[in-house]
Parts: C-alpha cells; sequence; structure tokens
C-alpha cells in the first residue's frame, strides 16, 4: 500500500536511528539503517536498489532526486579508500551523512535512506587495533551501515577480522561481509568459501544482512562486458539461504542493463554499488549502457558538449590529470582538488550535473534494478517494528564450540579456495 503523511511522520519519529537522531534533531530526512533498506528490497523480490557512490555533491544531489522520482528506497555510499583517513574525494566518512540530510531537507526527499561506509579494509592483523578506535567515530557522524572488507587475508584470518570487530558496530546498524577480493575472473568465490565465511559468523551471533562476492567483477573502468557470473551468484546465494544473507553486487557499472536485470531476478541481491559511472556521468562525460565511459581514438574520454561541468572546466581537470600522470580509472583523483571550483560553478551548470545523474539513476532504479516503490515497504517495515530496527528472524544455526579460534584455523586449511593475483580493491 502506498504510504501517505502520517505514516512517515511516524516513520521520522521512530525510524531514525539513535545517532541520526541525536546529530540531526531537528531534520525531516528519514535516514535509515542499512537494514530498512535490505528488507525493503526483500519484501518486494526480485529487487535490488542502488547503493549510489557520493563522491561529489552532485552525484548525492542527483540520486536523491532520482530516488524521490521512483519512490524507492536508496543507499548513499562512500568507501573507505575514497572517504577515509586518505581520502581522494570530499565527501568522506565523517561529512557524508550531514551531505545527505542537508540535501535531503533543502530538496524535500522524504524516501528512507542509508549511508553506507564501503569497503571498510582491513588488509592485514595490524590494521584491526586502529579500525576499533575509528569505527566508533564513524557511527557517531551519522554511518547507519558498513561493509567489512578483510576478503584479501585468508579465509580464516578475514572471518576472525569480522568478529574481531562486530563489537564496535552497532547491533542496529545494516552490515556486509564480503569473501573473494574483488578482482574480476580471477580467484572467483566458492559456495565453499561463502559459507565458511557466514557460517563462522553465525556460531558467534552475527547476522550480515548482505555478503559481497567475487563474482567476476572489477572495480572503475571495465575493458569489456564479460563482467558478472550469475549463475554462480545464484549458487552461493541459494547455499546460504538459511542463514538469511542476501547479496551485495560490486563493480555494477561494466555490466549490461539486461545482465542486472538477471541479478535481480534470479538471485537474492538488494545492493547494487555504482560509483565511477556517477561520477563521470555528472562531470558530463559520454557513457553507454555499461555505464562505461566511452574513448575516443587517442584513448580520452569523450566530453558531451553541453552536460555536466563547463568545456573550460573540463579542460582544467584534464590538463590538471596530465601534470599528475593519472590516466582512466586515475580520475577519480580529481574529485578532491576540483570539489570547491565546481561548487564554485552557475548554478545552472550545478543543476545539470546534478540532473545528468537523476536521470541515469532513476532509469537504472525503475527500468533495471526494479526498485521502483520500494520507499513504502521500508516505511511500512519500520512502522510493523515500531522501531528503527526491522523485525528480522535470524537465529544462530552453527554450534559456537565448533568455531573457536583454533577451530577456525584448521577448517579454514580444509578449504580449496584460489584467491590468484592480487586485484583492485580500491573502490
Amino acid at each position: 500500500m502506498a504510504t501517505g503523511q502520517a505514516d512517515f511522520n511516524k516513520a521520522l519519529e521512530i525510524g531514525r536511528p539513535p545517532n541520526v537522531a541525536r546529530i540531526f534533531p531537528n531534520s525531516k530526512a528519514l535516514i535509515v539503517s542499512g537494514k530498512i533498506i535490505d528488507v525493503a528490497l526483500a519484501a518486494k523480490g526480485k529487487a535490488m536498489t542502488m547503493a549510489a557512490n557520493g563522491r561529489n555533491s552532485m552525484v548525492i544531489r542527483g540520486a536523491l532526486q532520482a530516488a524521490q522520482k521512483a519512490n524507492a528506497a536508496l543507499i548513499i555510499e562512500i568507501a573507505r579508500s575514497e572517504g577515509g583517513a586518505n581520502a581522494y574525494c570530499p565527501v568522506n566518512f565523517w561529512n557524508i551523512a550531514r551531505h545527505v540530510d542537508a540535501f535531503c531537507n533543502e530538496l524535500g526527499i522524504t524516501i528512507p535512506v542509508a549511508v553506507h561506509a564501503d569497503h571498510y579494509g582491513i588488509k592485514k592483523e595490524e590494521d584491526i587495533t586502529p579500525a576499533k578506535i575509528e569505527l566508533p567515530t564513524l557511527f557517531e557522524a551519522g554511518i547507519t551501515s558498513i561493509a567489512i572488507d578483510a576478503s584479501h587475508m585468508p579465509d580464516d584470518k578475514n572471518l576472525l577480522a569480522n568478529i574481531a570487530l562486530n563489537p564496535f558496530i552497532p547491533k542496529w546498524a545494516g552490515l556486509e561481509t564480503e569473501v573473494g577480493e574483488i578482482k574480476g575472473a580471477l580467484g572467483l568465490s566458492s559456495v565453499a568459501d561463502a559459507q565458511f565465511l557466514i557460517q563462522g559468523l553465525n556460531a558467534h551471533d552475527i547476522h550480515p544482512n548482505w555478503i559481497a562476492l567475487n563474482n567476476g567483477t572489477t572495480h572503475g573502468i571495465e575493458a569489456s562486458g564479460q563482467g558478472i557470473q550469475v549463475e554462480l551468484t545464484a549458487e552461493i546465494h541459494h547455499s546460504l539461504e538459511p542463514y538469511g544473507v542476501n547479496g551485495a553486487q560490486h563493480g555494477t557499472s561494466g555490466n549490461s542493463s539486461e545482465r542486472l536485470r538477471q541479478i535481480a531476478a534470479t538471485t537474492n541481491t538488494t545492493k547494487a554499488n555504482v560509483a565511477t559511472a556517477l561520477q563521470m556521468i555528472s562531470w558530463g562525460l559520454e557513457v553507454n549502457d555499461y555505464g562505461n565511459a566511452s574513448l575516443d581514438d587517442n584513448g580520452d574520454f569523450i566530453k558531451v558538449k553541453g552536460e555536466g561541468v563547463t568545456d573550460e572546466m573540463w579542460q582544467a581537470m584534464t590538463s590538471y590529470a596530465d601534470e599528475q600522470g593519472w590516466k582512466g580509472g586515475n580520475y577519480k583523483k580529481l574529485n578532491l582538488p576540483f570539489e570547491n571550483k565546481l561548487l564554485g560553478q552557475p548554478i545552472e551548470i550545478r543543476e545539470r550535473m546534478a540532473k545528468r545523474v537523476e536521470d541515469f539513476v532513476y532509469h537504472m532504479l525503475v527500468d533495471v534494478l526494479n526498485a521502483e516503490n520500494t520507499a513504502d515497504l521500508a516505511i511500512e517495515a519500520i512502522l510493523k517494528a515500531n522501531s528503527y530496527e526491522p523485525v528480522i528472524d535470524r537465529q544462530r544455526i552453527e554450534d559456537p564450540a565448533e568455531w573457536t579460534e583454533e577451530k577456525i584455523i584448521e577448517r579454514a586449511k580444509t578449504l580449496d579456495t584460489d584467491k590468484g593475483p592480487e586485484g583492485d580493491f580500491s573502490d
């Protein structure tokens, strides 16, 4: 059923997590836990919503306006490499919720939005101790969902890192975990290593909303459309159904709309990350159906006249990139030095940047991901629970005595998994 103003007001009163209510006491923005978004998409079925990487202000504005138009629940996110302590984007872990809240209030956005810290990377065991200090600061700043990504470590260390950091994540927050470092067709995830991670977490009473797989995709700019292995994804998701975990699809750029429709229709994916495509679209670059920026005969990006930034600004951006030796995917590093320059452009330029993102995201939400009208389902989940934490029936199945640290290490030795050569997990 469609929700009305009274339902929205009630959801606003009870549906915002404690950190959001504390930081934004007078806000009319319905910033919710990632759990609420996951529940809403699962309730619709054969649907996933976009997790839009907000690398710049115009991307966030455009994505929010698209979701409002589509009446779709939405996730706005930033990854640790993009917005952590060594950020290359102006939007970061500590200000992204403030961007979302401000834009929602300014633009009259009433759809539920989760704010997700993506790829909180743990690359080695020594990263765990400082993470215990930093993680609480993210939630103090308004984050409502997080992905702990220790996937490029061995399976036992990945699982143990997730267990060690879980006490520093609020129980109400959305939670994503990852197995199989993202890097395309090499070192693909398997049923065995995905079950190892989820079963081990379950034994410790940890119930992620999402698992991200290496299912044949990469981050950033793709060289081809070979992309995601849908059958593998479906097989792994089916094996995990007793544990109630859904899928998070990373590296969505570089996969055709038809393949993304197949993922929504045949797997348990509810979250689809889009990053590079939105950045390129906001700048006014030509992109294909895969979300890839097109290249000319010289291997340079193609700027669409009258779209995105001005031709003069694009010349300044490309000249700066040339000076830094940045090509291709490294153009992402332009976000930080050019954000204030873009904010200093005339309003019609800023608005056309956001509008181009809006049009792309709306098409994806409605015509590809099947996320239309999931905003109502998210609000219904809040009202049903009478809380910011939805009712989810996920029980402990595994015996904790069989998943001690010692037994985890021994179990991992029996896994026949090939992580392959190191890949690109930076976004």
